[in-house]
């Protein structure tokens, strides 16, 4: 029963506040979702990133254990879920990136947070960092068929992971008064990423419903036995291992369906398993993390 109390004290705040925008959305009321997402993306999301590597109270050792890890884990789903796609003769422009690659901004940092502190957020933020950059690198080419390393250089999650894992390793800190500024603009990026989560999962219009429900399972299924054989390969400590796990085990990224829409690779497929995972992960992150704490 106490663990029960604990897991739902965790995702309850983060399906509050994506439901909230989910009801907002619905109720007609205006959401510019292209402006919140560039605020989002471009300075809240780095700040946090920057300053919750620069305050983080976590071993260089286990830093690059989680980074290793991390990278392999999402190469081998990366893998796997290619050759998914392969096997049952799927468009592999709009469904490798989908099943690859997991909602660990949205729904993975706050639920780190909540779970463990603002260590696991700190984990939280490589895990997301690795992501990032494979979605822009890796993911990119799968969906659009080229990429230019002038994308990813020109994103600011890349330098305010760079600068804050720079930050770490030296032990050194920006001055007290930036320190807070920062802090404050980063604290807008949680309750941000989960309402535009709702609102756009409201706004989505699904399609091939069965065929999302299986792939939606497939893919957590793959997702957390990656993340459980990339954790105990670089013999993780239970905390960075917990929230790799649950990072690996998030829904379907709204990114995947934003790349498909843009790049015309099945969008209204892609829409479908964002909705549907996201949906599941209703049920199947709480029990995840009954097993992580």
């Amino acid at each position: 029963m106490e663990i029960a109390l604990t897991v739902l004290a965790i995702v309850a705040p983060v399906f509050l506040l994506g439901s909230a925008g989910f009801v907002w959305a619905k109720a007609g009321y205006d959401y510019p979702t292209a402006f919140v997402t560039r605020i989002a993306m471009t300075l809240a999301v780095p700040c946090l990133i920057f300053t919750a590597l620069m305050q983080a109270d976590i071993a260089l050792s286990t830093l690059g254990a989680l980074t290793l890890a991390s990278l392999l884990a999402y190469v081998a789903v990366i893998a796997l879920s290619w050759g998914v796609v392969a096997v049952l003769r799927l468009d592999r422009a709009a469904y490798v990136a989908p099943l690859a690659f997991g909602n660990t901004g949205n729904l993975g940092l706050p639920l780190a947070l909540f779970a463990f502190g603002e260590t696991g957020l700190g984990l939280a933020v490589v895990v997301f960092a690795v992501m990032a950059i494979l979605t822009f690198t890796i993911g990119l080419w799968l969906v659009a068929g080229g990429t230019s390393p002038a994308r990813m250089l020109r994103e600011p999650m890349l330098w305010a992971t760079l600068l804050g894992g720079l930050f770490l390793t030296m032990g050194w800190e920006t001055p007290e008064w930036l320190t807070r500024s920062l802090s404050l603009m980063g604290q807008m990026a949680i309750p941000l990423m989960l309402v535009t989560l709702g609102v756009a999962v409201a706004r989505l219009k699904a399609g091939r419903i069965g065929r999302a429900l299986w792939l939606s399972s497939a893919k957590l299924a793959l997702g957390l036995v990656a993340g459980v054989i990339a954790g105990r390969a670089f013999d993780l400590d239970p905390v960075a291992f917990g929230v790799l796990v649950l990072q690996m085990a998030t829904p379907v990224a709204v990114t995947s369906y934003l790349l498909a829409e843009r790049y015309d690779a099945d969008p209204d497929a892609v829409a479908g398993l964002v909705m549907v995972s996201t949906l599941m992960s209703v049920a199947t992150l709480p029990i995840t993390l009954s097993f992580l704490l």
